[in-house]
């Protein structure tokens, strides 16, 4: 169990803007990951192996992406007890993002609002830091999240995602095409048919090269936004079947205000994350679940902040889940509790 009880630094980080305790946070990470430091936050490892796309998954919690944007703790992160770790997005090309303030907490509904806009370091610096990370090494799985640079056309999405594709493969256990995010101008319109289709026969194309150049088959998630209705998911579950795609992770943030209505920043533009998401991102799961059938992959993510949570997305339909919010407002020992009821509920039900 890690050393510092996370009551007395969530009290110091709320006192804190945003995104600037996340950079103090990802700061001591860095600072302590792979060091005997790092009982700060160590917690203790629940195995409940699970097989995803072919890739073994120790247990199925995982740290969602957009948290380690740079891929420079991806060691801290693992020493919380995540069986996988998926990092990004990363955009070909370094990118500040959207001018700030672009983060705000809303406590009383434990959520946040952020519009980062894929702010990042880019390709070449992102490859580096997972090339220093010994997560892999310990058995556990690392997805990597790539994104199209801001400047770069929509109709022009499919090069930048092939770019970044091709600069991560040869390091991933996993890829994750974000297509999502609401913090990026358009880019959701990818999630529409015909886009959504040409984008990932591009992707399908390009690991085809570059499974026989690297003589490895990397799986490809697609990141699924909430803001979907029934005909939008039936059309994304067979795009992904046809293109053969091997996962699909559901969901990022909201656009929706509805279970915020009046609290301090609701207003404020960006993608809606935490405790409100939940349902949404339950309802969606469970149509992917019905539309895709019994066996196609499903990472649920989206409004975790107990143990409860989480086997309710698994209820829904998922196979595994990523929490992200839920690791701001309840810190590290989360991520056991949901280990350790996933597990039991695992073999309750086996």
């Amino acid at each position: 169990m890690s050393l510092f009880p996370y009551a007395l630094s969530r009290a110091a980080l709320f006192q804190l803007d945003p995104e600037t305790a996340h950079d103090i946070t990802i700061a001591m990470l860095a600072r302590t990951q792979r060091t005997p430091l790092d009982c700060l936050y160590r917690e203790p490892f629940i195995p409940d192996p699970i097989t995803l796309a072919g890739l073994r998954f120790p247990n199925r919690v995982g740290m969602a992406a957009g948290l380690d944007k740079n891929a420079s703790v991806i060691d801290g992160l693992g020493a919380m007890g995540f069986g996988f770790v998926e990092v990004g997005t990363v955009t070909p090309l370094a990118q500040p993002g959207n001018p700030k303030p672009r983060m705000f907490r809303l406590p009383k509904a434990e959520a946040l609002i952020n519009r980062l806009g894929f702010n990042n370091d880019g390709l070449e610096t992102f490859i580096a830091n997972v090339r220093q990370s010994k997560f892999q090494s310990q058995g556990k799985i690392l997805g990597l999240n790539i994104g199209k640079n801001a400047a770069t056309p929509i109709e022009r999405a499919a090069d930048d995602y092939v770019t970044a594709l091709a600069g991560v493969y040869p390091y991933a256990d996993y890829v994750t095409v974000n297509i999502s995010s609401p913090n990026t101008k358009n880019l959701r319109q990818l999630q529409s048919d015909e886009a959504l289709d040409a984008l990932l026969q591009a992707i399908h194309q390009e690991r085809e090269r570059l499974a026989q150049q690297h003589s490895k088959h990397v799986p490809i998630f697609v990141k699924i936004a909430p803001d979907l209705d029934a005909t939008q998911i039936k059309v994304i579950a067979k795009t992904l079947l046809c293109r053969k795609m091997d996962g699909v992770i559901a969901t990022n943030t909201t656009l929706s205000r509805e279970a915020v209505a009046g609290l301090a920043h609701a207003h404020e533009a960006g993608g809606l994350s935490g405790k409100p998401v939940l349902d949404q991102s339950n309802h969606v799961i469970a149509q992917l679940r019905l539309a895709l059938g019994e066996h196609f992959p499903i990472i649920g993510v989206g409004g975790i902040m107990s143990s409860t949570d989480a086997i309710s997305k698994i209820k829904a339909g998922a196979n595994a889940v990523q929490i992200y919010t839920g690791l701001i407002y309840h810190g590290t020992l989360l991520v056991t509790q949901i280990a350790k009821a996933l597990s039991q509920d695992n073999n309750a039900t086996k």
